[in-house]
């Protein structure tokens, strides 16, 4: 046997076969389709995964407002920013945040499964949340997967 032959592909941003994904958030619970939805970003599902390229696929989720928390995070969750200033650390709960933009609650928790670095950044570029099932993507032609079937 020839082990010669066996070369390892690493997939760049050139050779990345990128594909657009939709994922409907209706009865989801928040953390586990933020980690399903950031392994799909990540590129972690795919044969050709390269651990320091951009080799995910785009991320479409839509009906980001009928997603479930479990427990009491409703209320005991909290979301902290600061604003720079002394006696600036500002919270939230996720109930407020929910009230005011539940996209954004999607997108802090899947933001947060990324690499901290210039490629979780590129990354996270790849992921459009929206409230209700209308999205601006009909022309990139996005395929539905159901999240249940992934690991």
């Amino acid at each position: 046997m020839d082990t010669l032959s066996y070369k390892t592909i690493s997939a760049n941003k050139a050779t990345a076969d990128k594909q657009w994904v939709l994922v409907d958030a209706e009865g989801q619970t928040l953390g586990r389709m933020a980690s399903k939805v950031a392994k799909i970003l990540r590129g972690k599902y795919k044969p050709s995964f390269t651990p320091h390229a951009d080799c995910g696929d785009n991320v479409i989720i839509i009906n980001a407002e009928k997603i479930n928390l479990t427990g009491n995070k409703w209320t005991d969750k909290t979301y902290v920013r600061h604003t720079g200033y002394p006696g600036g650390q500002r919270t939230l709960s996720a109930t407020e945040l929910y009230e005011k933009d539940p996209a954004r609650l999607v997108e802090k928790s899947v933001k947060g499964m990324l690499p901290k670095n210039k490629l979780g950044s590129a990354l996270f570029r790849n992921l459009k949340v929206y409230v209700g099932s209308e999205h601006g993507q009909e022309a990139q032609k996005p395929t539905a997967i159901n999240l249940n079937d992934l690991k």
